[in-house]
């Protein structure tokens, strides 16, 4: 995904770590991600992030579900 392209706020990416993040917002060129379930933000490249696919964005509406359930603070 191209630097240029800022996502919406809400748009799930992955990172080179392949962990998939919300996209939070852009600052000092950094994107900030958290993580689907809640938690702390962490930044990343823009560079270095892509979409989430499909199966991914099925897992992480699960994580966010089960954790939900369990009546974690999101």
């Amino acid at each position: 995904m191209p630097s240029q392209d800022i996502p919406r706020v809400g748009t799930l990416l992955v990172d080179s770590a392949e962990r998939v993040g919300v996209f939070q917002g852009v600052e000092s060129g950094l994107w900030y991600l958290r993580p689907v379930t809640g938690g702390v933000e962490w930044t990343v490249d823009p560079q270095t992030v892509r979409p989430a696919d499909a199966d991914e964005r099925l897992r992480a509406r699960t994580a966010r579900t089960n954790a939900r359930s369990r009546g974690e603070v999101l």
